[in-house]
Formats: structure tokens, sequence, C-alpha cells
């Protein structure tokens, strides 16, 4: 039934981070300085939505939803309001084996001075009030505050070196970080979650580099729980990032440790020159040996016959000499006519008296 319900509740998925319990946030003053959209800024990013059934009905379940998406701005008024567009590509699926792919765009407005949207949002649901997710002030210091979406962030630094996936290539950005919690009550069941949000932002532009969001619910009452992660980060950004070395012994911001993935490289390392090794190996195996050549010394006795195929009848046999033939003419002899000896019958005369034999 859970299940049933989770494949009707598919479009609640994109409900990555929840509303937070109590009135909505005030905005928060800008402070003098920060960046100010332009016509034509853009930012594509990947996003990875994840949820581990840990007990009760969720034990052993999962499921996963993948966004490339894309903001961008279209223009910015007098006033600050910005015009800008979203468009996604998501893909939903989960253990049982049930997937789901849709595409989704639009258009929306949202101040760049106090970080509210203003007219529709980026296909965000479930907030009141809600402010951007994607731009912040890049001008507060440490220890300031702001919000996304409908989140409480605290600035806690202004140099933070991100490693930015695939490549873990490190970019200089704010770190900002806020917790909460909520009722969950909807498709997925009744439950109490907690969360932390650790977001990271282009200190040039304020926009967004990329985030790790992890939750957890649970209902005790009814023993059952979850983990949620949503791991987000740009792809193509139309302003430079700022590169950065690593920090040492930091680890990638998306929780994986830096430790654990040189662990992992390393691992998959020696198992491409493994691989390497057994292809060589075989393609040096001996295979079927041609005709040997004129004076070239055999290995192993001379193959037999074909199976089912007697052997040549040979005839003389093995280790003894050739028989020599003898052949023995025979000569028919007739009497002579006149004395009465026996002649050849191929004489002409007869070799005792002479006469002829005819």
């Amino acid at each position: 039934m859970k299940r049933a319900l989770l494949l009707i509740g598919i479009s609640l998925l994109l409900l990555a981070v929840p509303t937070a319990a109590g009135a909505p946030p005030p905005a928060v003053a800008p402070a003098a300085g920060h960046y100010l959209p332009a016509t034509g800024d853009r930012f594509q990013y990947f996003e990875e939505w994840v949820l581990t059934g840990e007990s009760g009905n969720y034990t052993g379940y999962a499921e996963n939803q993948y966004t490339n998406g894309t903001v961008g701005v279209t223009s910015i008024a007098a006033n600050g309001t910005v015009s800008a567009y979203y468009s996604n590509t998501d893909v939903w699926e989960n253990n049982t084996g049930s997937e789901y792919a849709w595409t989704s765009s639009g258009t929306f407005t949202f101040s760049s001075s106090s970080f509210h949207y203003v007219q529709g949002t980026d296909n965000q649901t479930g907030y009141s009030n809600p402010f951007v997710w994607f731009y912040m002030n890049n001008s507060l210091s440490p220890g300031a505050s702001f919000y996304l979406l409908n989140t409480q962030m605290d600035l806690v630094s202004v140099d933070n070196a991100y490693a930015l996936p695939p490549a873990d290539h490190y970019v200089k950005t704010i770190f900002a970080e806020g917790n909460g919690s909520y009722e969950r009550n909807d498709i997925y069941g009744v439950f109490t979650a907690t969360y932390n949000w650790q977001s990271y932002f282009d200190p040039s532009t304020g926009y967004e580099v990329g985030y790790l969001y992890t939750e957890r619910d649970s209902n005790p009452s009814a023993g059952a729980s979850f983990d949620v992660s949503d791991l987000l980060y740009v792809t193509n950004t139309s302003y430079p990032l700022t590169a950065t070395s690593a920090p040492s012994g930091g680890s990638s911001p998306s929780g994986f440790p830096e430790s654990l993935a040189i662990l992992l490289v390393v691992l998959i390392v020696v198992i491409a020159v493994v691989l390497v090794v057994v292809i060589l190996v075989r393609s040096r195996r001996a295979k079927l040996p041609p005709h040997s050549p004129a004076g070239a010394v055999g290995f192993g006795p001379a193959p037999g016959p074909p199976p089912g195929v007697p052997p040549p009848v040979h005839l003389t046999p093995s280790g003894q000499p050739a028989v020599q033939q003898v052949v023995i003419r025979e000569t028919v002899k007739v009497p002579c006519r006149y004395c009465g000896t026996l002649i050849d019958s191929t004489a002409t005369v007869c070799p005792v008296c002479g006469a002829p034999r005819t």
C-alpha cells in the first residue's frame, strides 16, 4: 500500500527541501554592494535526490530522482525585480522497477533586494512566501543569517574550497549551513523530519554552486523511518567560478571523505591494471602451432590418424627386409622326329643328329 501511494505522489518528489514550521520569515534587508543579476546570467545543474528506507514499511525500499536543470535571467527591472526562466528534465525510479521521465519549464520573477520569489517559482511547491534557493547576498560576512526557501541559513565562511563534482576541481565559495525540523504529512505518511542543509555560493555573484541536503524521517509509533539526501551542483555557468586549492585534510562537501575518494581512485586504477594484464596474458597464450619449418624440432609424438579413420595398411611389416621374388620360366620340349631326342620347341635343328626340327 505504501509503495502504491508513493507512485501516486511522484509530483511531490519535487519538494526537495521542506517548509519550516511557524510563520513566514521576514524579508532580510540587503546590505549595500551585493551583486545584482544581469541579463544573460545562467547556470545549469545536476541534482540527485535519493530516498533510502530504514525500517517499518520502508525496510528495503529505495527511490531516486535525477534532474538536469537550467535557471537563467532574461531581464531586470528598475525596481530590482528579475525576470527569469527555468527548464528541467527529470527521471524518477525505484527499486521495484518503476520509472518515470518528464520535463518542466516556465518563467518567474524574484526580487534582487528582498531575495523573495515575486511571481511564480521555478517549480517549488509547499512553501509560504519563500526566498529563492539559488541566489544570496554575497556581501554578507561570517556570522550573518539569511534565508533559502523557508530555512534560516548561517553564513560560516566566505572563503571555502568546494570540490565541484564530478571531477572534484576546487572552486572558492561562500559556505552557509541551516538546520530545521517539520512535520511531514503527505503521500509518504506522517513523519517527524529533521534536516541539515549545507549550501555553497559563488562569492562574485551570489549564485548557487552546489548544496547537500540530508533529512531523517521517523515515526516511532509506526516503527517506520527513511532517509533522504539531495545533492546538487552546477555543471555550466555563464560567469567564471574562481579556482582554488584543495584544503589540507578536508572532505568533499557532498559528504564523501577525501581519503575515501583517493582510496576509491587507487582501487579503480588497480582494477584497470589487472584487467590490462589479464587481456595481455590471454592475447599471448600459445595458439595451435603452425607446421614446423625444415629442421625444427617437434615436441611430443606425431599425431595419429583422425578418430574413426583406420590406420594405413603396410604390405611390408615394420622392421623386416623386403622379400626377394624369384620368377621361374617354364620351356616346352618336343622329340626329334629322326633320333627321338627331346629338344626345345623353339630350337630349329636337333642338337644331336642335326636334323631339322620340322
